[in-house]
């Protein structure tokens, strides 16, 4: 059964995380993604470990484990694009592109004559997408960047850790890098977006996808509350600016969490516990009076919570109208019988032997299912396959690149 994207082709030019998100998404949905990297380097994320793949003698392969999360269902060419004739190559490839995607610093394929006004020359109907820190345009335009920078400077971190007039409080990242992979979800968005114009228009476009534009816009619900009242949003830890209970609370054993998300829910939860009284008294009714009365409602419940370990409360509460849950580390949630029903491990073969498990894709579509077609690539795994069919090179001009330096074979990215 082919994927939804089955149709489309796309030129990878990206590496690390929000580039690779995107073209992973696309991937996963069908389309013919071509991962282009340096030879012998390779995506940078392939050396970010420990711990690293092992092949099927328990040996540390060349990759990181890193590198698996965001590469599967691609192939990998290894072409030197500092030279003329890799240059050459990657715009041979683009004309036959649906879609191009690159996250170089801004004006850097320019100097290699791969901008998108020198691509749309030759496929005026590429999608072409950049992916950059700040965006096209701007006094910080060319400035590099990370996931961490942008947390920092499009608020993320101003709201994010304990309050600060708490133990620990200050500012605190995301343990996961939020701005790369939404970035990379908006890319995947602007570029289905783009193709349906093409579809109307024949005309393709050139789509500018920023991690600051991106962790700015995701803080949208924080800011609105900034623009209504001038109140510069701050730190809540793990409760909520505007709901009560919505937070962590402890047990005897651990914690828990209570998400009451209107006066009902909390009512019930009331009633659950064994402290309706709480439902009735005239500072908790409302959930402008349990904002309010924050710091009395939280000290009754916790008294109430701590007197039995979190699996009494789970299950008290499992099949109620109460949203709870527990806080799970990985293990815990690999064996948490939902997520074993969904399927979300999906165990991949190696090419270099042994298993790789990687995270399903969270997509659910009903006639063109993802397919886990190809494991996270070999550095420059596909180089002859992709340049024998798509360009008609023969054995002697492949043979001829290789002995130049300016592609790379799988025989030379193993081990």
């Amino acid at each position: 059964m082919s994927g939804s994207l089955s149709h489309i082709s796309v030129l990878d030019l990206t590496r690390v995380l929000a580039g690779p998100w995107c073209t992973q998404m696309l991937a996963d949905l069908g389309a013919d993604v071509i991962k282009v990297e340096r030879p012998r380097i390779g995506d940078d994320t392939r050396h970010w470990g420990p711990p690293w793949i092992k092949d099927d003698t328990d040996t540390d392969t060349e990759d990181s484990a890193y590198f698996t999360s965001t590469n599967r269902n691609k192939r990998s060419i290894a072409i030197d694009i500092s030279t003329a004739a890799g240059q050459a190559l990657i715009r041979e490839l683009a004309a036959k592109a649906d879609v191009l995607v690159e996250n170089y610093k801004v004006g850097d394929l320019a100097r290699y004559g791969l901008s998108y006004a020198d691509i749309k020359k030759i496929n005026p109907r590429i999608v072409y997408c950049s992916i950059t820190g700040y965006g096209q345009d701007g006094p910080y335009a060319k400035r590099p960047g990370y996931d961490f920078v942008f947390q920092g400077e499009g608020g993320l971190m101003s709201i994010t850790g304990e309050r600060d007039d708490k133990p620990g409080g200050g500012p605190m990242k995301t343990s996961i890098a939020v701005a790369d992979v939404l970035t990379g979800l908006n890319a995947s968005i602007g570029i289905l977006a783009a193709i349906e114009h093409r579809r109307i228009t024949g005309a393709g476009q050139h789509i500018d996808v920023s991690l600051l534009d991106t962790i700015v816009n995701f803080g949208s619900n924080q800011i609105a509350s900034y623009f209504a009242s001038g109140v510069i949003p701050k730190r809540w830890g793990n409760e909520h600016p505007n709901l009560a209970p919505y937070q962590t609370f402890p047990t005897a054993d651990g914690h828990i969490i209570i998400a009451c998300g209107n006066d009902g829910q909390y009512r019930k939860l009331c009633e659950l516990i064994g402290r309706s009284e709480l439902a009735v008294d005239p500072r908790f009714v409302k959930t402008s009076g349990r904002n309010i009365h924050r710091a009395a409602m939280v000290t009754e419940l916790t008294n109430t919570f701590t007197q039995q370990p979190a699996a009494h409360w789970l299950a008290l509460l499992a099949d109620s109208e109460v949203p709870s849950g527990s806080i799970n580390n990985y293990q815990q949630v690999f064996e948490h019988p939902q997520v074993v029903h969904r399927k979300l491990r999906v165990d991949m073969p190696h090419p270099e032997g042994g298993t790789i498990g990687v995270v399903a894709n969270p997509i659910r579509l009903s006639d063109t299912p993802v397919q886990y077609r190809y494991p996270p690539p070999l550095r420059g795994q596909h180089t002859d396959e992709v340049l024998a069919s798509l360009l008609d090179k023969s054995i002697d001009e492949i043979s001829l690149l290789k002995e130049q330096g300016v592609i790379e074979n799988k025989e030379a990215a193993c081990r």
